[in-house]
């Protein structure tokens, strides 16, 4: 998820240090080019391995210079000049980029039980209690059973029921908000962030979301979490000694930390909270049915002699990291750059709308029962992951051992990127790529469940996203409903040929202007 992490090329720009650190910098650069200059010496009496190509590098950054603010786009560009299997290298870390359906299905299908560890980073080794999760840790034991864990936590029945119970309520709340706004335009994505943060705050939290100040604490600490896993760490992409001197002189390691210990000391609260909420109902027999993901895990770890899979409060908090992470930000990008689109091609917006009210009747709002007919406008979900995934660059992978991706060795110990978004774009197998077209998935088996390796917006293999589901099920519910309550118009005097789709982002890449919109409360006949 840490583009920009991953790809610090614009990030390198905005580094400034004060001059008393130039000196104590340049000696570490220096230790990296001597260790640098005696593993190139080791390597040179290594059998000769028939390598992917890839572009010329530079001493010290090796390929960094060369990625530049949207890593997705400056990948594909070198990847029509080397390959769709090229090799660079991220300061001394070797990396291979896979950018064909073909290498992506080699790199997590036919390989995938020898490329499905992570690498080691940093960031989400500090924000993840040493990967005590499943998204960012190392492949082993650890992360199928964690997985097992978190996708039976949150797709038990209790659990299904009771997001759909939360997106009723938060889908009621937006349209309320939406409506008191008038003819007035709205900043449309904080409109659905705060939508799909109350969905996944209430199945995870449960009631005590309900409360402003809480949302905004918790919001607060979220947005600076989400911002550490987007920002450069020499450590990730240097020798491990002097790539920590570099990032505690930068002052990075400092401001992980103090990140780290609000994070922690947020979670600590919510599970004391629940620990104390749990004594007093066992007591008074107060709401005995509330449940939420926190008291199930809370459970988990009170009733760890019973477990065969060791269960601490850390591993708490650390999958309540994933669980936010992976699914506020990532979701909620996907339905602006939904809505955008739409807007920027009326016909398409009107066709939705048509089938939505039509399935829809005479109701104020869409039901849960609605969304599996509605047809189109799952295929304008398909299209907006196609053009848009959530993670452009899926998270990164790691050999354990040497394989052969497309007639190429990649050692053991490589790190490997599959750029979702070039495949998504790739005029060899979509035709007009960069056309808007949802209808294009009509009649079409391609789907996004990672059995087609052109369409990978939520990965493949051992590490395909456990909250693929409920994803796409907040996004088409919420969807639905702004479509069928509103009919959408531009701002006056503004035009669809002018609004800007460009990209910002360092995770995940969103809008880089905000989304304004007009919406008209459309008035249902009963």
């Amino acid at each position: 998820m840490t583009a920009a992490a991953l790809f610090p090329g614009a990030l390198l720009q905005q580094w400034r240090l004060p001059a008393t650190l130039v000196v104590a910098v340049a000696f570490s650069l220096v230790s990296i080019l001597l260790l640098s200059w005696s593993r190139t010496r080791r390597s040179r009496r290594r059998p000769a391995l028939n390598l992917p190509p890839g572009p010329q590098t530079l001493p010290l950054l090796g390929n960094l210079h060369q990625i530049g603010p949207l890593p997705h786009r400056g990948l594909w560009a070198l990847a029509r000049q080397h390959g769709p299997v090229m090799l660079l290298r991220l300061g001394s870390v070797p990396t291979v980029v896979a950018s064909s359906p073909e290498a992506a299905r080699e790199v997590m299908k036919t390989h995938d039980v020898h490329c499905c560890s992570r690498p080691a980073m940093s960031g989400p080794r500090r924000l993840t209690y040493e990967y005590k999760e499943v998204a960012f840790a190392p492949y082993g034991d650890h992360v199928r059973d964690m997985r097992k864990l978190f996708i039976l936590e949150l797709l038990s029945m209790r659990r299904v029921q009771a997001a759909w119970d939360a997106r009723v309520a938060q889908a009621e709340k937006l349209v309320l908000n939406l409506t008191r706004a008038g003819a007035n335009p709205v900043a449309l994505n904080e409109h659905i962030f705060s939508a799909v943060d109350g969905i996944i705050g209430t199945v995870v939290f449960g009631e005590i979301y309900g409360t402003e100040q809480f949302n905004l604490q918790f919001l607060n600490i979220l947005s600076q979490v989400m911002d550490m896993l987007g920002s450069f760490s020499a450590e990730d992409f240097f020798p491990s000694t002097a790539g920590r001197f570099i990032d505690c002189l930068t002052g990075v390691t400092a401001r992980r930390d103090r990140i780290f210990q609000r994070f922690d000391a947020f979670l600590e609260e919510v599970i004391e909270g629940h620990l104390n909420t749990a004594h007093s109902e066992q007591h008074s027999h107060r709401n005995p049915r509330r449940s939420d993901l926190v008291k199930a895990l809370i459970g988990l770890f009170k009733d760890n002699n019973a477990s065969t899979v060791p269960f601490t409060r850390d591993h708490v908090k650390a999958m309540l990291f994933d669980t936010f992470v992976g699914g506020i930000h990532t979701t909620s990008i996907t339905m602006v750059w939904a809505m955008a689109e739409m807007i920027q091609h009326p016909s398409v917006l009107k066709s939705v709308q048509d089938e939505i009210r039509d399935v829809v009747g005479g109701k104020e709002m869409a039901s849960p029962d609605d969304v599996s007919n509605l047809k189109l406008l799952k295929m304008v979900v398909k299209e907006t992951l196609r053009m848009h995934p959530p993670l452009t660059l899926l998270l990164p992978r790691e050999t354990i051992q040497q394989v052969n991706i497309r007639g190429y060795d990649v050692p053991a110990n490589t790190r490997i990127i599959v750029n979702a978004w070039a495949i998504g774009r790739d005029p060899d197998i979509w035709e007009d790529p960069e056309e808007f077209n949802p209808e294009r998935f009509m009649g079409s088996d391609v789907d996004f469940n990672g059995a087609n390796f052109e369409f990978l917006p939520f990965g493949s293999g051992r590490r395909i996203c456990p909250g693929m589901a409920m994803a796409v099920t907040n996004i088409e519910f919420i969807l639905a409903n702004l479509l069928h309550c509103f009919d959408w118009e531009l701002p006056e005097g503004a035009r669809k040929e002018d609004m800007s789709m460009q990209e910002a982002g360092s995770m995940a890449f969103h809008k880089k202007t905000p989304l304004l919109l007009v919406p008209r409360r459309y008035q249902t006949s009963h």
